[in-house]
């Protein structure tokens, strides 16, 4: 696809067309959540207007329809990164919750005192404290592979941190707060040589980026978000191989995650539906998949390759401003930069930037211990999609300077 057949899906995105404090909104915070196609509101208002039955529950039309087109949503997720069945997708709130059910059930399957855990010293809060509770529950310990200056993972590192205790490495694909994208081919190849531990990846800032094959990476778990690929809010995957999910027990308990009920006893349902407890968020989870053809159609080879022109051109211009200096410079990056500028505080620039119509992130980015490792506590972030254009590059570079103009900073 070229440059002006991204900009001409541009109209399929309706906040586009809204101005913010006045002006045309540019919307630099895909990182945080994507702005969605209006097949996504029409998904969920015919759900709710047309379809509206419940799952799994009545041998009524509404009810069936409603479990087949969520069986249907299933079998897209499962083609969409190549699990071995449909069994291995499990519909959760989001890429957190993903990570709180894994924490859990994991733990209470495999974890046992004085067992490790490997996380890297940059990752996103819902990929560290999920396993800090569990740690402290099963009295286990979590072990912080750090990074280098470029952000990268410390391979070396790595290796020296593996052993037999080693239970589990969790790790960002690519990092929220710093866009480096983690090797997993040679990172897999590691933990495979060194221990027997499992492997779960944080797949939130990649998945609507690129194309990931969870067979061909061998991950043990890949978890992500539905909002963070133009869907619904409150609706994620958590991928895991079958033979380690049979192995788990239920993260929650209540409605449809049983076979057989009594006060006496409890049988577990197959796979996924153990782990999904509950009447689940069906018009999201519909709309969800509405979005995966809308993602398909378009090709996420090319969404990748124009998203990564985006972010050359930004870096390229932001290395020309003086005081600027960014967090995260390596060759293999995802669409985001993080940056701070000499002098100013990141909250200044946002608000200020905000009375232009420009929407970026500032602050920790819900990942404090990775900030630190910079000797930063505040940062500001810009985040492309493929609705992104470089005209709003451009308009952005020169809203920045004037802000900086403004409150005295030479740029």
């Amino acid at each position: 696809m070229t440059t002006q057949d991204f900009q001409s899906l541009r109209k399929d995105f309706p906040m586009l067309s809204q101005k913010m404090r006045g002006r045309p909104l540019v919307y630099l915070d895909s990182a945080a959540t994507t702005l969605r196609p209006a097949c996504v509101s029409k998904a969920l208002t015919k759900y709710y207007e047309e379809e509206s039955g419940t799952v799994h529950r009545g041998v009524y039309e509404l009810s069936e329809k409603a479990t087949t087109l969520q069986h249907e949503v299933r079998q897209k997720l499962q083609a969409f990164i190549n699990a071995s069945s449909e069994k291995e997708i499990i519909f959760t709130s989001g890429t957190t919750g993903s990570f709180n059910l894994l924490a859990f059930s994991f733990g209470e399957a495999f974890i046992q005192e004085g067992d490790e855990i490997l996380i890297s010293e940059i990752e996103h809060h819902s990929n560290l404290v999920p396993w800090q509770l569990l740690c402290k529950r099963k009295k286990a310990h979590l072990k912080i592979i750090p990074v280098l200056d470029s952000a990268e993972l410390d391979l070396q590192a790595l290796k020296k941190l593996l052993n037999e205790k080693t239970k589990l490495v969790s790790l960002f694909h690519i990092s929220n707060a710093f866009g480096v994208e983690n090797p997993l081919e040679e990172i897999v190849q590691i933990v495979r040589e060194r221990s027997k531990a499992k492997i779960a990846i944080d797949g939130a800032q990649s998945v609507a980026h690129q194309k990931v094959d969870v067979q061909a990476l061998d991950l043990d778990f890949y978890a992500f978000s539905a909002h963070k690929m133009y869907g619904p809010t409150g609706v994620g995957v958590l991928y895991g191989k079958k033979e380690l999910l049979d192995k788990m027990p239920p993260y929650q308990g209540g409605g449809d995650m049983i076979e057989v009920v009594s006060f006496d006893s409890i049988t577990y349902n197959e796979l996924p539906f153990k782990f999904e407890a509950g009447t689940p968020h069906i018009a999201g989870i519909l709309a969800f998949g509405v979005v995966l053809d809308y993602l398909n159609e378009i090709g996420l080879e090319a969404i990748k390759s124009y998203e990564l022109e985006l972010l050359k051109y930004a870096t390229s211009r932001l290395k020309k401003i003086a005081g600027l200096k960014i967090l995260g410079e390596s060759p293999k990056k995802g669409s985001l930069i993080s940056f701070v500028i000499e002098g100013v505080h990141p909250l200044d620039i946002a608000t200020l930037l905000d009375l232009k119509g420009i929407a970026l992130r500032s602050g920790h980015l819900c990942a404090q211990p990775g900030l630190k490792r910079f000797n930063q506590t505040s940062v500001l972030r810009i985040s492309f999609s493929f609705y992104n254009t470089f005209d709003e590059i451009d308009y952005f570079i020169r809203s920045l300077k004037e802000v900086l103009e403004s409150i005295g900073v030479t740029s």
